[in-house]
């Protein structure tokens, strides 16, 4: 549970800015500005971030990273989740629609035995006590749902997908991979040391690059945004709201793979 809050932040006059670039990603934006002219109601959001594993060397175990997949990478896709739950709520009620409850399952991928005894391993398999693979559903205060994967086991680059199915529409937001440039080659040293996509394994075959990378995920729009926030003295579109709200139903999440129970949430 987070200790700060919104009148301690107020009242010590400070900005907290939580840094979810998803929600700053374009086709994120667009997909916003759908709902808001559909009028449709959200239904269900299934979401996604995955890759082959984190280099970073405290990754690997609890007391330096605090969690594993499920907190790692589970909290970009959540924290998009419970944002347009949030924005939803605020057109249609004047007031955030919040999780209700969350159901979690967790798993360790990388110890299955015929997989440790593979020779070559093309994906970070030194996990110490944290998990590589996660799962949330997520039950929303209004009936809708969210499923949220995480999976440090994931070949072909990082996924960064989100779909959204509203009463009246579908909206798939394809942060990465997506489609808008794609490119072949037969051997991988012919594209030599441009970049492709990021942590792809081989640029050999048919691939798909990112003409701007840190755009397309929203980075430059995030810090506009915080700096803004600043100039202008408001509040920024992702704060401390939606960071109390990512922390509390990612670590309830654990609580819930760890007793093998639906977790409720007390208001």
């Amino acid at each position: 549970m987070m200790t700060t809050d919104a009148s301690s932040i107020e009242r010590n006059k400070v900005k907290f800015m939580y840094a979810e670039n998803w929600i700053y990603a374009p086709p994120f934006i667009k997909l916003k500005r759908l709902m808001k002219v559909s009028g449709g109601t959200i239904l269900e959001i299934r979401a996604e971030q995955g890759h082959s594993g984190s280099q970073a060397k405290y990754s690997r175990r609890w007391k330096t990273s605090g969690g594993g997949a499920l907190m790692r990478l589970g909290s970009h896709p959540l924290g998009s989740a419970l944002h347009l739950k949030h924005y939803e709520g605020m057109l249609k009620y004047g007031r955030p629609i919040r999780p209700k409850s969350v159901t979690a399952e967790v798993g360790h991928h990388t110890k299955i035995e015929s997989f440790m005894k593979e020779k070559k391993k093309y994906v970070v398999s030194e996990w110490e006590d944290v998990e590589d693979w996660g799962v949330m559903i997520i039950n929303f205060e209004d009936g809708s749902k969210a499923t949220v994967f995480a999976s440090d086991t994931v070949l072909g680059g990082v996924r960064n997908v989100l779909n959204v199915y509203l009463s009246n529409a579908v909206v798939y937001v394809n942060i990465n991979p997506h489609d808008v440039l794609e490119v072949y080659a037969p051997e991988p040293h012919i594209f030599g040391e441009e970049y492709i996509a990021e942590k792809l394994e081989t640029k050999a075959g048919w691939n798909f690059p990112s003409p701007d990378d840190d755009w397309m995920k929203g980075f430059p729009q995030e810090l506009e945004d915080f700096i803004d926030a600043i100039l202008f003295d408001r509040e920024p579109i992702s704060g401390i709201d939606l960071a109390r709200d990512v922390v509390e139903t990612i670590y309830a999440a654990y609580v819930s793979a760890e007793r093998g129970v639906r977790i409720e949430f007390k208001r």
